[in-house]
């Protein structure tokens, strides 16, 4: 068993905190984000992995090396120009040999992937999709499946006309298992996606092409300020549970200083007397000075707080400085190297 997952996007959605780092590797509560996604893998015993790239793919290489640190093989494939997601697919033909996992790279989740390649192997399925129910199937392609989990019908996107027409609240959650003979049916060299062209011919032929249905497991696609902050807080009210073996970050808070116990701080923050930080997470090397406010935040690394400022619900990239009494409000999302002058409000 092999896994494949789609990182090569620009992480557009995600911008200003894409733009010196790539989504892959975005920090969720201090780690590279890709870091989850090849901890659910190694859970189901699959540890030969490819990461497909476009986008600053060096600095991914950089920080996540041969994968030997994180109990993985990591192999590396750069696109020269954008391929879509089953060109990227077909892209790394060479290296995938046998079934293989497929996921999205943005995608948050706890499912065990053990069950879903159990499922796919009763079926005896050329192709599997997990799939999740949700309120507004509009952003994401709509799976209707008949007896069994058979996939009967795939509509991405559907808007108009198309959207009254399905009859299923069930979503492509962006994770497949796949069998070699679905290359075949994807053109070298080409951009293709799985949602428009290989999907549709699965039908088309008649391929055993079944869906898993998510129960009980998170999932949260983290390619919006939104749902990445939501990503977080989710994390810290234990909705998702996360293996961490890192050891406890060592940083200096002063006596006088109120931490509430569900925040994370990072390694070699400082943190001054009359500092209150509730429900947020504060990447390492953080100066937050006297009487600042942060809550249900997200802070990235290297960054400067000033006296006094508050910070609510909100994103602040790395090495960004805050100006004393600046106000950054609810729902901002300040890229790395922001400077806020003193008194600012955002």
């Amino acid at each position: 068993m092999q896994a494949l997952i789609l990182a090569g996007g620009k992480g557009t959605r995600l911008r200003p905190l894409t733009v010196y780092t790539p989504k892959p590797v975005v920090p969720v509560m201090n780690r590279p984000f890709l870091l989850y996604q090849l901890d659910i893998l190694r859970a189901a015993d699959v540890t030969d992995v490819t990461l497909s790239l476009s986008y600053q793919p060096d600095k991914i290489e950089h920080i996540l090396a041969d994968g030997s640190a994180f109990g993985v093989s990591l192999r590396y494939l750069a696109e020269s120009s954008p391929l879509g997601t089953a060109g990227a697919y077909k892209f790394a033909a060479d290296a995938l040999r046998e079934t293989t996992i497929v996921l999205n790279g943005d995608i948050l989740t706890d499912l065990d992937l053990n069950k879903v390649i159990e499922f796919h192997k009763e079926k005896k399925a050329t192709a599997t999709i997990v799939v999740m129910e949700v309120e507004d199937v509009s952003r994401y392609g709509v799976v209707e499946t008949g007896v069994g989990g058979i996939v009967d019908r795939f509509v991405e996107k559907p808007e108009g006309k198309a959207l009254s027409s399905v009859a299923s609240k069930t979503i492509n959650a962006g994770i497949y298992v796949l069998e070699p003979e679905v290359l075949e049916l994807i053109e070298p060299g080409a951009a293709r996606s799985f949602e428009y062209d290989v999907f549709p011919a699965l039908l088309d032929k008649g391929y055993p092409f079944y869906a898993y249905e998510i129960s009980g497991s998170y999932w949260r696609d983290i390619g919006t300020p939104e749902n990445y902050l939501k990503a977080h807080h989710d994390l810290l009210d234990g909705k998702i549970i996360v293996k961490n073996d890192a050891e406890s970050p060592m940083f200096e808070a002063a006596t006088r200083s109120d931490i509430d116990k569900r925040s994370v701080i990072g390694e070699g923050c400082t943190i001054k007397p009359g500092v209150r930080i509730s429900n947020s997470v504060i990447g390492p090397g953080v100066y937050v000075d006297e009487r600042a406010v942060i809550e249900d935040s997200v802070l990235w690394a290297h960054s400067r707080i000033s006296t006094a400022a508050e910070i609510r619900s909100s994103i602040v990239g790395r090495s960004c400085h805050i100006g004393r009494n600046a106000v950054v409000s609810a729902g901002c999302v300040l890229g790395d190297k922001t400077t806020l002058t003193d008194y600012t409000q955002v």
